[in-house]
């Protein structure tokens, strides 16, 4: 089944600025929060899609994505999800958009870990790491796989825990506020242990006060074809790990474009500047030229006009969104000599009056802006 439209699931339209966006979804968590709906699965499910909605549409370049992309933008992409969330990303949302109101970092009482009811336990998530990965265009162009050292904490060999005096093992203690709805249950973090339900029982002298020792680990990425400069990838669970019962953290990996030597980028698109002298251009020539998957050889026909541009069509960076790929626009520009010989000079000086010479641009030949319009149509 489609997925509903982000501005329908908030009741908000396409042009609703931040504070709009952020009174819309407060609106739907209240009305479709499981405390107030208990065992109710379709709440649950619209409690869930606002928070999604809200997750995408409340950041300014996710928001830009889906405006021009939809659902799309955020499918096949190696980790740049808009709406994969789980309850507890949903929850951490709360201490913004409620303003502390429902018990500051807590949850509801509804609230246990992985789902709605009951009173479970609630695990905690160790701290999310990143990093910066360079990348070449070659490799942006076919998709690599990089096998990065992280220092990340894990869990000392040896070290036991035991179940929290304080809360019991929930990992939050509950307490009972007045709200503008009348009397709520929240819960806040436990600070004894917080929040991880247990505390330590035995640990290892090298061990730091949570039981955990930093270690060196090699993490295999793979990264797809397409990504762009600054584009941020998730790799689950290879962030740091939490004590006891709980759940790693992400490795958040963020693509860094290197400069290529001849190619410049430009969206899925690339621009080769290609010089040749004035007689490759009066007599035609053939020229090999840098592309993302090696060189290519490429025709010049005789009296080839300086900013003429050729589109090697399919020859730039696969589209991150799954929609073919870019061209390789290579611009040529005849290249006029500063210097010359008298023999030289007395060869151009004899041809100023020969009408082979004379500028005739034809009906077919586009002005530079023409071209410039051209190239972003």
């Amino acid at each position: 089944m489609a997925k509903q439209d982000y501005y329908e699931v908030l009741g908000i339209d396409k042009n609703a600025d931040a504070a709009a966006i952020k009174k819309a979804y407060r609106k739907k968590a209240l009305k479709y929060h499981p405390d107030k709906n208990p065992d109710n699965s379709e709440a649950e499910t619209k409690f869930k899609e606002a928070a999604e909605a809200y997750e995408v549409l409340s950041n300014a370049d996710k928001k830009a994505r889906y405006d021009q992309f939809g659902h799309q933008a955020f499918e096949g992409n190696g980790g740049f999800n808009g709406g994969n969330m789980n309850m507890d990303d949903i929850f951490s949302q709360f201490g913004d958009i409620f303003g502390g109101a429902f018990g500051g970092g807590g949850g509801f009482s509804g609230f246990s870990g992985g789902g709605f009811g009951g009173g479970g336990q609630r695990r905690v998530k160790g701290t999310n790491m990143r990093i910066r990965v360079k990348l070449t265009l070659e490799e942006i162009a076919n998709g690599v796989e990089k096998k990065v050292k992280v220092r990340r904490k894990v869990q000392a060999p040896g070290t036991t825990y035991k179940t929290c005096s304080t809360c019991n093992g929930a990992g939050q203690v509950m307490r009972v506020t007045n709200t503008i709805l009348g009397r709520m249950q929240t819960a806040t973090t436990c600070t004894t242990c917080g929040g991880a339900g247990q505390t330590i029982d035995k640990k290892p002298n090298e061990a730091d006060a949570q039981g955990m020792l930093v270690k060196e680990e090699t993490v295999s990425i793979k990264i797809p074809a397409g990504v762009v400069d600054g584009m941020q990838l998730k790799v689950t669970g290879k962030g740091n790990e939490a004590p006891g019962n709980g759940v790693s953290g992400d490795l958040l990996v963020a693509i860094e474009e290197e400069t290529h030597a001849t190619l410049q980028r430009e969206g899925d698109n690339l621009h080769y500047d290609l010089y040749v002298s004035l007689p490759d251009a009066v007599l035609g020539t053939s020229k090999e030229i840098d592309t993302v998957t090696g060189k290519v050889r490429i025709k010049i026909d005789a009296g080839v006009q300086s900013g003429k541009i050729l589109r090697l069509r399919g020859k730039g960076i696969p589209s991150i969104n799954g929609y073919g790929k870019g061209d390789l626009l290579v611009h040529v520009n005849v290249w006029t000599p500063k210097t010359l010989s008298k023999q030289q000079k007395d060869f151009f000086e004899s041809m100023r009056e020969d009408e082979h010479f004379d500028p005739k641009p034809e009906v077919g030949d586009k002005s530079f802006f023409e071209k410039v319009k051209d190239m972003f149509s």
